[in-house]
């Protein structure tokens, strides 16, 4: 997949972009080896080693290692002259998911039932290419810290790096980040002063009846209908307690009860299970529209159940806050971004994902921005087991993760 370097579009630009295009052949190099090598959360090892060995063959000043377990961060100085105490954080999540990979690409997965089908291998990537071009040039005051994370699918390595003292160790003003988005055209960037990703919240219940024999349901206190009426209930909680200005999603993803189906093959005991257990997610944006979605998942739970002659035992776990951006450093990132790319590729006030991101751990301590990079309308979407990273794209992150610190050290 091709893709021309835009013109610069404004008289903001000084150059990185070109610069950094100069060693593309290097970050499409580095990214499809980590692509061939993934890596699940906190097993991310090898990725750790390979960019602590790149942060070093930069000479960044420091290289921390086990950083919230697997997390790496390069501290680098500016030498500008009047060089000021400033700092800002730079964030690129490492891990992959637990996905067999479809694709045929000559760097496909080694490793079976894993794969990089969210470009994380290219978050890292264009961080690094950052990282080595303000290494060369170290023309800033200041600090950047490069932040490597671990674990963001599903373990929340963000918020693991906050509590191993992230931001007391490596201070920072502010920090950013960003996610390549398959549905933008290539080499293009979205940002809000606002919300960006939506929070995640999971919930469990579980069902628990009478069993017996399914000849004679009389003697049962069912819980795969009573499960039945939970879900169907629970659909209404959206449409009918929520304010219909405000955004929110609850989804159930699993409804299990009984034993396994033989299908079409006779069974030797027809029974109603004892119990059901079901599992779901609800997104928010507002904190009170997350409040409802707690509260009524709970009640329809127990009530449900209840009529029907069984009980319901909740657990509901707030995960992920939403991923909301500090309005000036959305800002600072649309700025820049409209001087290395022109006004016409950079879009605000874009509908924010219901997807969740747990950069938001980072940005509940520290103000910043997230934004997404367009990789191409014709790429797979994320998780999608035929999805590759688009390397025509690397240099324009690495230049925007760079401007981007250049501008937050000198605001």
């Amino acid at each position: 997949m091709s893709l021309v370097l835009p013109t610069p579009g404004g008289n903001t630009d000084d150059g990185t972009l070109r610069a950094i295009s100069d060693f593309h052949p290097f970050l499409s190099a580095f990214r499809r080896d980590l692509h061939a090598h993934p890596e699940l959360g906190f097993e991310e090892r090898r990725t750790a080693a390979r960019v602590a060995e790149a942060l070093q063959g930069f000479g960044l000043d420091e290289v921390h290692t086990g950083v919230g377990r697997t997390g790496v961060v390069g501290v680098l100085r500016g030498r500008r002259a009047g060089s000021s105490s400033k700092s800002v954080g730079l964030r690129a999540d490492m891990d992959a998911l637990p996905v067999q990979e479809e694709g045929t690409c000559a760097h496909r997965s080694v490793h079976a039932g894993r794969m990089h089908g969210c470009g994380h291998d290219g978050h890292v990537t264009m961080l690094l290419g950052a990282a080595r071009h303000l290494a060369h040039t170290r023309d800033f005051g200041g600090t950047v810290h490069f932040i490597f994370q671990p674990g963001e699918e599903g373990h929340a390595g963000a918020r693991v790096m906050v509590e191993d003292g992230l931001f007391e160790r490596f201070p920072c003003d502010a920090v950013y980040a960003l996610h390549n988005w398959p549905s933008l055209p290539a080499g293009t960037v979205a940002v809000n002063p606002g919300a960006m990703m939506a929070a995640r919240d999971d919930f469990w219940l579980r069902i628990e009846g009478v069993g017996g024999h399914g000849a004679m349901p009389h003697r049962t206190a069912d819980p795969v209908v009573a499960a039945c009426a939970v879900v169907a209930a629970l659909q209404t909680v959206v449409s009918r307690n929520l304010d219909p200005a405000l955004s929110a999603v609850l989804t159930v993803h699993s409804l299990q009860a009984g034993g396994a189906i033989a299908h079409g093959v006779p069974t030797q005991s027809v029974t109603v299970p004892p119990q059901a257990d079901i599992a779901g997610i609800a997104k928010w944006f507002d904190a009170s529209a997350g409040e409802v979605l707690r509260r009524r998942v709970a009640e329809i739970a127990r009530d449900c159940a209840s009529a029907l002659g069984t009980r319901a035992d909740v657990r509901y776990l707030p995960f992920l806050p939403p991923t909301v951006n500090a309005p000036p450093c959305a800002e600072l990132v649309r700025r820049a971004a409209t001087g290395l790319l022109g006004a016409a590729r950079v879009f605000t006030g874009v509908l924010p994902s219901m997807a969740s991101e747990d950069f938001s751990f980072m940005l509940n301590e520290r103000p910043g921005a997230y934004f997404w990079l367009g990789v191409g309308e014709d790429v797979p979407g994320l998780h999608h087991p035929r999805y590759d990273f688009n390397d025509a794209v690397l240099p324009i992150g690495a230049a925007l993760l760079a401007t981007i610190a250049r501008e937050a050290l000198a605001a």
